[in-house]
C-alpha cells in the first residue's frame, strides 16, 4: 500500500487511552476511529495506523468505531492491531482484516516443574524440541492424505484428539473448543490443500516460535487470578505461537483474487485496494467465511499436535508423564479471525487482525472452568523481554467488541531489523542472558529482535489501564525455537 499525504489527525481525547479521530477527519468514514493506548505509545505509532484505521471506518455496516489496539502498527488493508465489527445484513468480510496467517494464534502450557528443574536442562529440552518439532520455512510435519485433511478443516483440534494427539481436557481449553462449526472445504482449491497436507505439526517462520518461559519473582501482578489458575513464582510454562500455514496463506491469496472479480461485480470502490471486500452475505463473502473457518480449524489443529510434541519432549527429557508433570493447557487464543458474535443484542462479524478476544467473567463463550476469572489472554513479548498471561474483563466486551492487543507489536519492518542486527550476535547476546535459542536461519534471528518491537510491559499496562484485559502474570524466556 502507497501511504498517502495525509495529515496528522486531530486527536479527541475520550479518556487516558482512548483516543479518537472523528469522522470529518476523511471522506467516506461512517464511523470514528478509536486507538487505544497510552499518550507514548500513541506519539509512536507510525501514520500508517492512522491511515489504515480511517479506512476501515469507510466500510459498509461497520458498528461503533473502527479500533486499532496498543501494539498497533502498519499492516495489509486493516492495522495490524485491528478489530471493527459488521452488521450481518449491510456488513462486509474482508480478508486485509484477518490476514494471510489465518488463526495465527497463541496457547499457553502449564508445569508443576520450578525454573531451577529446568534451567540445567534447557538447552538440552530445546535442542531436543527443535529436532523433533519441524520448524522453518518448507518443513513437513505429520503427512495426511486428503480426505483426512477434510475431517481437520471441519473438526478442528478435535480431529487430533480422535486420532492420539492430546488429552480430553485440552478441548475446553481452546477458544471456540477448538473448532469452528460453520468450515465448509468444498469451497477450498486444490493449492490450499496441497500446501495443508504436509503442513500440520510445524511451527514455520517469520514471528512463530515455542518458548520455555517462567513466572519471575515478583512477576505476579493479581494474586487471587494466580491462585485460581494455579500459577506461582518460577513456575515453568511453554507458549507456542503458529497458526495455519501454508493452509491459511493459500485461503487468502485464492480470496483476495476472487474479491477483485466480486467488487467489479457489486460496483465496489475502495480507498486501499488490499481492503478488498464482498458483502458478508453474497456468495463470495460466504465462500470465503466457510473457508476461512477451514484455516482456523487447522491452526487450531496444528497448535494442538505441537502440544502433543512438546509433551512427548518432556516426557523423555525428565524421565516421567505429562500428567505427572501436570502440563494442562491453560488457553489457546485465536487472532486473525472474523467470527460471528452478539453484542446489545446483535448478531456481528467481528474482524480481528492481530488482535485477540478478551471475555470476561460469566460470558457463556468461555469455558466453566473460567468462568469467575474470565478468559485467559496472552501477549507474547520478542524472545527477549518475556511475555504475558492476562485476563479478559466485562469492560472489553462493553467497549471494544470483546477485545484487546495480542502481542508487543512491531516498530520496524524484518528487513530493517536484519539491517541493524546479526543473527548469529543475537544469539551469543540471549546466551549471555541465560536464554537459549535455536532458530532455522540466523537471518529469521535478527527479524524477531527485540529492538524490533515495542515494550511488552508498556503495551499490557496500556490495555489494563483501558480496563480490557487485566494483567495476571508476566513471564520471562528460558528457551526458544523460531522459524
Amino acid at each position: 500500500m502507497q501511504q498517502q499525504n495525509i495529515p496528522l489527525p486531530e486527536f479527541k481525547k475520550i479518556d487516558a487511552t482512548t483516543w479518537e479521530i472523528p469522522v470529518s477527519y476523511k471522506k467516506g468514514m461512517r464511523v470514528p476511529a478509536r486507538i487505544i493506548a497510552t499518550k507514548k505509545i500513541l506519539d509512536d505509532m507510525d501514520m500508517g495506523v492512522f491511515e489504515q484505521v480511517t479506512n476501515v471506518a469507510t466500510l459498509p455496516g461497520i458498528q461503533k468505531f473502527s479500533f486499532c489496539m496498543p501494539d498497533g502498527h502498519w499492516g495489509y488493508g486493516f492495522p495490524v492491531g485491528g478489530v471493527a465489527a459488521f452488521n450481518l445484513d449491510e456488513g462486509v468480510i474482508s480478508p486485509g482484516g484477518i490476514g494471510f496467517d489465518i488463526n495465527c494464534g497463541m496457547r499457553i502450557i502449564r508445569t508443576n516443574l520450578t525454573v531451577k528443574e529446568v534451567a540445567p536442562r534447557i538447552k538440552d529440552i530445546v535442542d531436543r524440541m527443535f529436532r523433533d518439532i519441524p520448524t522453518g520455512v518448507g518443513k513437513k510435519g505429520i503427512r495426511i492424505a486428503r480426505e483426512e485433511l477434510m475431517k481437520v478443516a471441519t473438526d478442528g483440534a478435535g480431529w487430533c484428539l480422535k486420532n492420539g494427539y492430546g488429552w480430553d481436557e485440552d478441548l475446553e481449553r481452546i477458544e471456540s473448543q477448538g473448532c469452528i462449526a460453520d468450515a465448509d472445504p468444498q469451497f477450498l482449491s486444490d493449492s490450499v490443500i496441497k500446501r495443508g497436507m504436509p503442513q500440520l505439526g510445524t511451527l514455520g517462520s517469520g514471528n512463530h516460535y515455542l518458548e520455555i518461559q517462567y513466572i519471575p519473582k515478583n512477576g505476579i501482578f493479581d494474586k487471587e487470578l494466580a491462585n485460581l489458575l494455579n500459577l506461582n513464582e518460577e513456575q515453568v510454562l511453554i507458549m507456542i505461537h503458529t497458526g495455519s500455514r501454508g493452509f491459511g496463506h493459500q485461503v487468502a491469496t485464492d480470496y483476495l483474487r476472487k474479491f477483485d472479480s466480486a467488487m467489479r461485480k457489486y460496483g465496489i470502490t475502495v480507498p486501499d485496494r488490499d481492503l478488498a471486500y464482498a458483502p458478508f452475505k453474497s456468495p463470495e463473502g460466504q465462500e470465503y467465511f466457510k473457508s476461512m473457518n477451514c484455516a482456523i480449524n487447522y491452526a487450531f489443529a496444528n497448535r494442538q499436535i505441537i502440544t502433543h510434541f512438546i509433551r512427548e519432549v518432556f516426557m523423555r527429557e525428565f524421565q516421567g508423564t505429562a500428567k505427572s508433570m501436570e502440563m494442562e493447557l491453560i488457553y489457546d487464543v485465536a487472532h486473525n479471525t472474523a467470527k460471528v458474535e452478539e453484542y446489545d443484542g446483535k448478531r456481528l462479524i467481528v474482524h480481528r487482525k492481530g488482535s485477540t478476544r478478551s471475555f470476561g467473567p460469566k460470558n457463556p463463550e468461555i469455558p466453566e472452568i473460567y468462568q469467575e476469572t474470565g478468559q485467559p489472554v496472552i501477549i507474547g513479548g520478542s524472545m527477549e523481554t518475556g511475555s504475558y498471561l492476562l485476563a479478559g474483563t466485562n469492560e472489553a466486551e462493553q467497549e471494544t467488541f470483546g477485545s484487546t492487543a495480542h502481542g508487543s507489536g512491531r516498530t520496524m519492518s524484518r528487513s530493517a531489523a536484519k539491517r541493524k542486527v546479526h543473527g548469529k550476535e543475537l544469539e551469543k547476546n540471549l546466551a549471555e542472558k541465560g536464554i537459549y535459542v535455536r532458530s532455522a536461519s540466523y537471518a529469521g534471528l535478527a527479524e524477531e529482535a527485540g529492538l524490533a518491537y515495542k515494550n511488552v510491559d508498556d503495551v499490557c499496562e496500556a490495555v489494563e489501564l483501558a480496563g480490557i484485559s487485566k494483567r495476571v502474570v508476566k513471564l520471562l524466556p528460558l528457551g526458544n525455537i523460531k522459524g
